[in-house]
Order: structure tokens, then C-alpha cells, then sequence
């Protein structure tokens, strides 16, 4: 590891926000150490992005490879803070100069009071169930199976909600082309979507007798947050979002055959025999931000099937302390955890969004103000001004502190098996069926 400016730093998380803001640093001369929870550092890109996107997702797993791969930087595989390092020893114990927290979130929001006993019985969240969609086909996988049937309800946030009705569609239509003796591929079925597989094979949708996946919303269709205004948008920009918004979810609904209702909001799910039949909802009206319910409209919807789709957030973890769901961050736009620490937040783990531009932009904005400021003291006195505004510059480590870091880098490393050699370890831990 490189040693030019006296300082070291540990980054959670190996994937986008965390690949960013290690070569931000390491290009500063800083040695970073990126802590990564599992054999690979592309985190939602491999197991949040669902598997149809092969070339982004090869895209981006290039683009973070050639990252982690930058000088100065140091990889330490198959280490989950708060499992396999506690959060107080990496903070008080390593005598860092600070750590971020790239750690994404992995957490699904809870569906409703109660829900949680339910999961793997007609309820699935979506984070594990896209991990099971991606990773279902490989001969090592040994995770819980989802049976998804027709009619499946997913109850809607944002874009991360179309993907699991796609999922849902993909695996229904499928199944159905099967038992009609007509194999198709699931790739080709997403790439010509469903009317067009059809119009291929001689048969029609119609034909099928399938009622389709349904998204329920709680707000109107035009506010689903599928595209996003302009910061203070002028109501010409937010006209223009809206229509995004209809385009591209008509687009979608015409390419997979799937139902929307919106101004709907999920009460209870509806079980029978130990399982999830269908869950009771009533519809709501929408006024500004505001959504309230309408007395005397509840409905019951049968399914086999629900998936709560809205939103993720962080995993808690011991030491960390927490603001209701989130990590208690005392600005949000820096991430700043506790600055006296030097601990820092980056990317989904702060922004509550699973997009790739989200967290590049923010381990931007974050590793670059640490850059510029909080280790001017060793970067020289460009920052010098910022510094006197924002915090006081922290002083080089010591040679002693510095060398103290590295024996523990090798020491996790050896326990993991990792010897250093970044390209071959990934070429060691791909699954020959991983896609």
C-alpha cells in the first residue's frame, strides 16, 4: 500500500458509492481499505439489478474492478461489519483517519405491522426477491424458491417496483409458453416483451386466460416516482416529468401486460391455511402531499403472491445509532455521521436510493469534500480556507498507526483467503453459471 500522505481510511462496501470514493481518495495518495461483505463488491448492480441487464451489469462490474484495482487501495473480502468486525473496533480501535459507510441498503421497509411472519408464505420482499430471480438458475444457489403465480400483487414505490412486476410477468408467461410446449427464453421475452413473443409463436395473449401482475400505489399514477423533476421545478419542467412518468410506464404496461391501480392502499393481508390469499386494501384520495382514506372502500384482493416493493434502508448495525429507520446522520448532504470520528456516509446507505447515478454522485460530493478539506493538512493548502469553515485538518497518522492497519488488512485477508491478487480472486469466486 501507498504511503504519500500519512493518511488511511476504511470504506464499507465495495460497490458503486464505495469504488468511487476509494479512487477519489487513493488518486489523493490516501491508502483506503475497502471492507466488503461478500466474495464480490458489486453489490446492488449484482444482486438488486435485475439479471436481464447484462450489459450494464458487466458495464459497471468492469468499472468497479477497475477501480478497486487503482494503487494505494486494498481489498478485504467476505468481512460484514457488525458480524465479523465491530463497528467500534474498526472506529476506535484502527486509529483511522475516518471511515465511510458504503454500505447500501439492504433492508426492506416493513409492509405492515405484523407482515413479517408471512415472508416465504405469499409475502416476499424485494431485495430478496430479486436476489432470488438472479441467482435461482446457478447449481450453487441454496437460498429459499419463490413461486410466483398469476395474479401476483406488488405493492409499488418507484422504478424498483416495475422490475419485480416484470419479474413477476417474465416467470408467469414463461411458465405458460412452457405448458403449451413453446420454450422460450427468458431474455428474449423480456427484449420483445409479451404481445410480440406471442405474435412469433402464432398465439394470442388473450388466448392464455392470464389475468397479469398487479401494482397497487398509493398516490396517483402521475406521482409515481419513475422520473424526477429538476430541483425547484418550474410547473412547465413538472408537466414535462409527468408525461415521462405516463410514457414509460404505458410503455411497460403495453410490452408486459400488467395491471396498475392507484389511490390504493394496502391494511392487512388476507392468510388461509398457514398462507397469504390476498390482501385487503382501501382506496385513497390525493390532495397536494396529502393522502388520506376513503371510509367504506375497502376491497379484498385474491392472490397467491405479495411483494412489498417500498423502498430499502439500512441494516442496523451495533454501535451505529439510528433515527427512526435511517442511520442517525447529522447532514445528510455530506453524510456526516459523526465528523469527530471522521465517520462518514455515501451513496444508498444515506440517500435511501438503489439507482447507480445516486450513489456515484454522492461518494462524489462526500469523498471529494474529504479530499479537498478534511485531510488538508497532508494534501496541501488548497482546502486550507474550506478547512477553517467546515472542520479543523487532522493530522497525518503515524508510521507506527499505519503499519498497525496494514497487519490487520492481512490479517482479515488471510482469514478469507484473499492473498492480494484482486483479478484472480474474482475470477476464482465467479460462479461458472453466474451471468
Amino acid at each position: 500500500m501507498q504511503d504519500k500522505s500519512g493518511h488511511c481510511v476504511a470504506v464499507v462496501g465495495g460497490a458503486v458509492s464505495g469504488s468511487v470514493a476509494a479512487e477519489i481518495l487513493a488518486d489523493q495518495g490516501i491508502e483506503v481499505v475497502v471492507i466488503e461483505q461478500n466474495d464480490r463488491p458489486y453489490g446492488k448492480i449484482e444482486d438488486g439489478l435485475p439479471r436481464w441487464h447484462l450489459h450494464q451489469r458487466k458495464q459497471e462490474y468492469g468499472r468497479i474492478d477497475a477501480r478497486l484495482t487503482k494503487p494505494g487501495i486494498h481489498y478485504v473480502p467476505r468481512t460484514k461489519l457488525g458480524r465479523d468486525l465491530s463497528f467500534g473496533e474498526l472506529v476506535e480501535e484502527w486509529g483511522l483517519s475516518a471511515v465511510l459507510l458504503a454500505n447500501g441498503a439492504w433492508r426492506d421497509r416493513p409492509l405492515l405491522p405484523g407482515a413479517e411472519e408471512w415472508v416465504g408464505k405469499g409475502l416476499e420482499y424485494q431485495n430478496p426477491f430479486i436476489y432470488w430471480f438472479n441467482h435461482k438458475h446457478e447449481k450453487s444457489y441454496d437460498c429459499p424458491r419463490v413461486d410466483v403465480p398469476d395474479g401476483s400483487v406488488v405493492c409499488c414505490c418507484g422504478l424498483a417496483s416495475i422490475d419485480c412486476v416484470k419479474v413477476c410477468q417474465l416467470e408467469t408467461w414463461e411458465r405458460a409458453f412452457r405448458e403449451r410446449g413453446i420454450e422460450v427464453e427468458m431474455l428474449e421475452l423480456e427484449k420483445k416483451g409479451i404481445p410480440a413473443t406471442c405474435e412469433k409463436h402464432g398465439v394470442k395473449p388473450e388466448d392464455f386466460g392470464l389475468r397479469g401482475c398487479l401494482l397497487l400505489y398509493r398516490r396517483r399514477t402521475d406521482d409515481m416516482p419513475l422520473a424526477q423533476p429538476p430541483e425547484n421545478a418550474t410547473p412547465e419542467q413538472m408537466e414535462k416529468t409527468i408525461a415521462a412518468r405516463r410514457k414509460l410506464l404505458g410503455r411497460a404496461q403495453e410490452k408486459y401486460l400488467f395491471r396498475v391501480q392507484d389511490c390504493t392502499l394496502p391494511l392487512e393481508l388476507v392468510t388461509k391455511g398457514g398462507r397469504v390469499t390476498g390482501v385487503k386494501t382501501i382506496r385513497t384520495q390525493v390532495e397536494g402531499r396529502k393522502v388520506s382514506n376513503i371510509e367504506g372502500s375497502e376491497e379484498v384482493i385474491e392472490t397467491g403472491l405479495v411483494i412489498s416493493s417500498i423502498g430499502s434502508i439500512p441494516e442496523p448495525i451495533e454501535g451505529i445509532a439510528m433515527k427512526g429507520e435511517t442511520f442517525a446522520f447529522k447532514d445528510w448532504d455530506l453524510g456526516v455521521y459523526d465528523e469527530s470520528k471522521g465517520v462518514f456516509g455515501i451513496g444508498n446507505v444515506v440517500t435511501g436510493q438503489g439507482n447507480i447515478r445516486a450513489s456515484l454522485l454522492h461518494a462524489q460530493k462526500v469523498a471529494g469534500y474529504l479530499a479537498e478539506n478534511y485531510f488538508a493538512g497532508a494534501l496541501g493548502a488548497a482546502g486550507a480556507e474550506t478547512v477553517k469553515k467546515h472542520v479543523a485538518g487532522r493530522a497525518p497518522l503515524s508510521g507506527k498507526t499505519v503499519e498497525a492497519v496494514r497487519a490487520r488488512v492481512r490479517e482479515l485477508q488471510e482469514r478469507t483467503g484473499y492473498d492480494g491478487d484482486y483479478a484472480a480472486w474474482i475470477a476464482r469466486v465467479t460462479p461458472a453459471d453466474m451471468e
